[in-house]
């Protein structure tokens, strides 16, 4: 039998799937696209897209697109506890067991290599995913990652999952945008951008709200507590990093002291400190865009992302 196939809410340019995967004595149902490459496309292999903690997988919309009009599969999960996957209410959340899930979907996919492109937290995720599977990562490609610091570590407070939880349940779109213009964005805002706070905020309001908020609390632990920035000088792949320098994304920084917090975010440093981290990474860096690179302004993403492909 293959894969249910559900039908897209109408922000998914193409129809979900769903992957019962067994983790921690659970059946847990992770949802995910499978595009096939473009037919006049000679193959390319497949792409593998992680998304970031504050979007879900239709945010790739065009980059899934560029990379199946260059001949790749693309397949694209929604990681367990997000957006459309299920949402367990208890799971040990770790970089190493969304690895693990999102290694048993290719698997089930029969995939064996793919290029790996990840965004934001997707970015540590995908770091974790390659130092995990080495073999099965042809090229490791960050785009603006969060992680590039070890926010505790600098002295920014953590914070318990109650606590967390309790400033999940009051978010609306009015916090999102703000967070998201002065972090994302530094100070600027554009009618693309809302899009996406939108859809965020359109999760919080929905019938599963307090599991969203939950399972955002729980992910931002695993944000706070399993840096991977120490661990980027033993990436064995062929690494790039795609940095908007306008981005500030520093989770925590505003429970941070203020001489921590002005520190805190500076990716013009820590893109550059982080590539020299990586053996023979390729940095690649982008004045005037911030977090979202690939959708502040795609065509100048595309351009730097298509010779990678």
């Amino acid at each position: 039998m293959g894969p249910q196939v559900l039908a897209a809410p109408p922000s998914y340019p193409h129809p979900l799937k769903a992957f019962e995967v067994e983790s921690q004595q659970q059946t847990l149902t992770m949802r995910y696209m499978d595009v096939t490459p473009a037919p006049d496309a000679p193959p390319r292999g497949t792409a593998l897209l992680l998304h970031g903690k504050n979007f879900c997988a239709d945010y790739w919309v065009d980059s899934i697109e560029l990379l199946r009009a260059s001949g790749y599969r693309v397949v694209v999960p929604e990681q367990i506890g997000f957006c459309s996957s299920d949402l367990p209410r208890r799971y040990q959340y770790s970089f190493h067991q969304l690895a693990s899930n999102t290694r048993a979907l290719l698997d089930h996919l029969a995939v064996d290599e793919t290029l790996v492109i990840g965004h934001s937290m997707g970015g540590m995720l995908a770091t974790r995913y390659a130092l995990k599977y080495p073999q099965q990562v042809t090229r490791l490609v960050l785009v603006n990652p969060i992680g590039l610091e070890d926010w505790v570590k600098l002295g920014v407070p953590h914070t318990p999952i109650d606590a967390a939880y309790a400033a999940e349940r009051i978010k609306s779109f009015a916090s999102i945008k703000r967070y998201q213009i002065e972090n994302y964005y530094d100070g600027d805002w554009s009618p693309a951008y809302e899009r996406w706070a939108r859809r965020l905020a359109a999760l919080y309001e929905g019938p599963r709200g307090d599991d969203i908020a939950w399972s955002q609390a729980l992910t931002y632990d695993m944000l706070q507590t399993q840096p991977v920035v120490h661990e980027f000088e033993a990436l064995q792949v062929p690494t790039v990093l795609i940095i908007g320098l306008r981005d500030r994304t520093a989770p925590g920084r505003g429970r941070a002291p203020a001489e921590v917090a002005r520190q805190l975010g500076n990716y013009p440093v820590l893109g550059r400190q982080t590539a020299a981290s990586i053996p023979d990474a390729q940095l690649i860096e982008f004045e005037g865009l911030g977090h979202l690179p690939q959708i502040e302004d795609f065509e100048r993403y595309a351009a730097a992302l298509k010779p990678l492909l």
